[in-house]
C-alpha cells in the first residue's frame, strides 16, 4: 500500500491554490515549497504546501 498523499500548493503572494502534488508523508515530514508559475500573479512565485 502506497503512503503517498495528495497535497495542495498555494501561491505565497495571492494565496490561491494552483497546483496539486503527491508526497510520501512517512519519508518527507517538512512542508514542501516550490517555485512555480502563478497565472493570477503572472510571475514565478514560491508555492507552499497548505492544509486540505
Amino acid at each position: 500500500m502506497s503512503q503517498d498523499q495528495l497535497i495542495r500548493l498555494a501561491c505565497s503572494k495571492c494565496t490561491r491554490i494552483n497546483y496539486w502534488s503527491r508526497k510520501n508523508k512517512k519519508l518527507v515530514t517538512a512542508k514542501i515549497e516550490l517555485k512555480k508559475y502563478c497565472k493570477w500573479c503572472k510571475m514565478h512565485t514560491k508555492h507552499k504546501e497548505v492544509k486540505k
